[in-house]
């Protein structure tokens, strides 16, 4: 049996943007971390501020183009050293039980990364569901590759992936305005990849959402009756209107590309 990842052999990264409404109650729950590793790309609110906050955060710059490529640049090229890395956005949440799981761990040699569920939170309040998928978060380095998959980055891990008990919060407090206006990049990319992907290779959700009509019922539905967040309250409504509106942009986003190659020139007059 390998030696357990200890606190000390766990190195916590994030990326950053613009994150002034969530990275320091991120960073406050990293305390026992040796170092934190901030890799920001060009924050003009107080984010840089509120990482120099923290005697254990440490901020790099790097211009973001992709996610993938942010994420292999923080990984791999900012001078991280422990044995294993904990890849976090600023709006995640690591609770005492959590941490305290993390000290306990005693990996096997093979073990590769450890997946985490997520409890999805609005403004504090936790939903019984949501779709934000598990996630292998906690990785040995050395052992994961990152590839671009539609607007965000998917991990790939090289060996056996264990699956952690307790769960991360995810609790994004930046305005409406911005969630929007970062759903109609997202969505777009996410259209790119629906329309060059073979059929076979979708998931019932992915062709549901190509039907350009059924993704918005369905999801709202899923939301509200099979995640169970019509008894959330505002909260949970909330939630289910983020997950309507970001799949209406995307089928806005694929009719518009169904017309433009349909009547190409017209709609730009």
């Amino acid at each position: 049996m390998d030696r357990a990842p200890v606190l000390a052999d766990i190195t916590p990264v994030i990326l950053t943007y613009n994150e002034a409404a969530n990275i320091g109650r991120s960073l406050e729950r990293l305390t026992w971390a040796r170092e934190v590793v901030v890799v920001d790309s060009g924050s003009t609110d107080d984010t840089l501020a509120i990482v120099g906050r923290f005697p254990n955060a440490r901020a790099v710059h790097r211009p973001f183009d992709s996610h993938a490529r942010q994420w292999r640049f923080a990984a791999e090229e900012t001078g991280v050293t422990t044995g294993w890395v904990l890849r976090l956005d600023a709006d995640y949440m690591l609770e005492p039980a959590l941490r305290d799981e993390l000290a306990a761990l005693a990996p096997e040699a093979a073990t590769a990364a450890y997946e985490i569920a997520f409890t999805y939170c609005i403004d504090g309040q936790p939903l019984r569901g949501s779709l934000y998928p598990a996630l292998p978060v906690l990785f040995r380095r050395g052992r994961a590759s990152f590839v671009q998959d539609g607007h965000t980055e998917k991990l790939r891990i090289d060996g056996p992936i264990v699956r952690l008990r307790h769960r991360l919060l995810h609790d994004d407090r930046k305005t409406l305005e911005r969630w929007l206006q970062s759903q109609a990049r997202y969505q777009a990319y996410e259209a790119d990849k629906l329309a060059t992907r073979p059929w076979g290779e979708l998931g019932w959700a992915d062709r549901l959402r190509c039907t350009r009509v059924l993704g918005p019922p369905a999801v709202a539905m899923h939301c509200l009756f099979g995640k169970g967040l019509i008894f959330d309250g505002r909260a949970g409504l909330l939630y289910t209107a983020q997950r309507i509106t970001a799949d209406l942009i995307l089928s806005m986003h694929l009719l518009r590309r169904d017309l433009d190659r349909l009547l190409p020139g017209k709609l730009s007059r």
